[in-house]
């Protein structure tokens, strides 16, 4: 199976490099750059993100496979318009697979490695789950739609590589036709900053339109501090991966009640029993 994204790696790492010695050449006191540290943490996290989707991906593909065998219409990936349906179809899944996973705190504890950098940079990009397994079901409805399995997880592959590119300082905003429409490193800066006002704010792939169809879009104006809101001051890779699956399972050992275990699990990552 062909995965852009592994035969990406040489074009990150090349922007990476590029990236960091631009802030040597260039420095610019309101961009915080790169830390040795937190980049290893990174392209650890990133690495092992690859070899877990190793295997991951058959277990997907099977599923989407299988979804697909019944689908009541099949479309046809020779017609351009097919793939002009995915990209707005993958798209439209990709703004709720990320606003679900900031808004349910068990969804949550998969993307949190994705923020929890203190730094805004290429390699941040690549600080990845490695716990993929709840994406699944936001994209299997479009198998049953009768996009064929191999051209819904190479749009996925699209909108990964193009994501990459928006974790930059080094660009400031871009001609206001673009910001209207497509996601650009200025909003997605908003959308890892921990300022109340930025916080689930942000949440497209490529375009930004839906998050100006549904509220949740806003304009980078004060300075991004970048990480969480609670930042967990650590750079181990294990802990970064695990360290709110083990908060909630403090919790639940906790709870009063299975009302406070449901809060706990599918509430939102700040929720609190009364009391």
């Amino acid at each position: 199976m062909f995965d852009l994204i592994a035969h990406a790696i040489p074009v990150f790492v090349l922007c990476l490099v590029l990236e960091a010695v631009s802030f040597a050449v260039l420095p610019n006191d309101d961009e915080r750059g790169y830390e040795l540290r937190d980049t290893r943490t990174s392209l650890t996290m990133g690495i092992g993100n690859v070899i877990i989707n190793i295997g991951w991906k058959l277990a997907v593909l099977a599923v989407f496979t299988a979804v697909y065998l019944l689908a009541p219409v099949h479309l046809p990936a020779s017609n351009p318009l097919t793939w002009i349906a995915l990209f707005v179809a993958d798209d439209f899944a990709y703004y709720w697979y990320h606003r679900t996973h900031h808004t349910i705190r068990v969804f949550w504890a998969s993307h949190v490695v994705h923020h929890s950098s203190q730094h805004y940079n290429l390699s941040t990009a690549l600080r990845q789950t490695w716990t993929p397994f709840t994406a699944v079901p936001f994209w299997v409805l479009l198998a049953f739609a009768g996009f064929a399995p191999w051209i819904i997880l190479l749009q996925q592959s699209i909108s990964l590589l193009y994501q990459f590119f928006i974790h930059t300082e080094r660009i400031g905003k871009l001609w206001r036709p673009v910001e209207f429409v497509f996601n650009t490193p200025s909003h997605h800066r908003v959308h890892h900053g921990s300022n109340e006002k930025y916080l689930d704010t942000n949440y497209g792939g490529i375009l930004i339109v839906w998050d100006r169809l549904f509220g949740t879009f806003q304009p980078e104006g004060e300075r991004v501090v970048y990480g969480l809101t609670k930042n967990i001051e650590t750079f181990n890779p294990v802990r970064v991966a695990t360290h709110e699956y083990v908060a909630i399972w403090r919790d639940v050992r906790s709870a009063r009640n299975w009302r406070a275990v449901w809060g706990h699990l599918f509430r939102g990552p700040g929720w609190q029993p009364a009391g």
